[in-house]
């Protein structure tokens, strides 16, 4: 398959890295900044402001949109799929992905982490670097799971939340939407949507209510 990534930053480089190693074709990068001809070895394709130009050159290609943060990141699709664009999915090779897990268009998997017996990763999602997904636990689309964060059996992540690097959630535990649980943070009770959790325990300790 040949691929194209949106984003020339952090995220990005992982994201090619990854599709490199798995020995994929990357036409190239688009990105809205980006004013160089070429980016980390691979051609400049242009921006959001020409989708209808670059999905016309190029209709058998597939798109990850390599952005960290979730919101932004859903804009993006959006807009991509709008235009027609479809959509691939990055898994590094040395990351262990059950054969009757699930993991959806867009989403990233991340140099040594596991997703584990029947779990489902939803679209455009992203499973940083080693962290863990036990078995029959469910991340809605664009959350983000932070490396080194550790989900025990039966996690439920909410659409948009973002689960801060080294966490630890245990069994059965529900993440609402566009819940950020903070870096470190030991998960032992269920958290609602539009919040901001830390500690250990984690706690609540901001409602944003503009969320969606």
């Amino acid at each position: 398959m040949s691929y194209i990534v949106f984003g020339a930053g952090g995220h990005a480089k992982v994201i090619v890295d990854i599709l490199r190693f798995s020995g994929e074709e990357i036409i190239g990068v688009l990105d809205d900044h980006c004013t160089e001809e070429t980016w980390n070895g691979l051609p400049i394709l242009g921006g959001r402001n020409q989708i209808d130009q670059i999905v016309s050159l190029h209709p058998e290609a597939l798109l990850i949109v390599a952005i960290g943060d979730n919101t932004t990141r859903s804009v993006i699709v959006s807009q991509f799929k709008a235009a027609g664009f479809k959509f691939g999915t990055a898994i590094h090779p040395s990351a262990i992905v059950a054969p009757s897990s699930f993991v959806g268009e867009g989403s990233a998997i991340m140099p040594n982490s596991v997703i584990n017996a029947d779990a489902y990763v939803g679209e455009h999602v992203i499973v940083n670097t080693a962290a863990t997904v036990d078995h029959d636990c469910r991340i809605e689309d664009f959350a983000h799971i932070s490396p080194g964060v550790h989900m025990a059996g039966n996690v439920q992540i909410g659409r948009g939340a973002h689960i801060g690097i080294g966490a630890n959630l245990i069994p059965g535990i529900r993440v609402g939407r566009n819940t950020l649980v903070g870096a470190g943070s030991c998960v032992i009770r269920h958290l609602p949507d539009n919040v901001t959790a830390v500690g250990c325990p984690a706690k609540v300790i901001k409602t944003d209510k503009d969320k969606g």
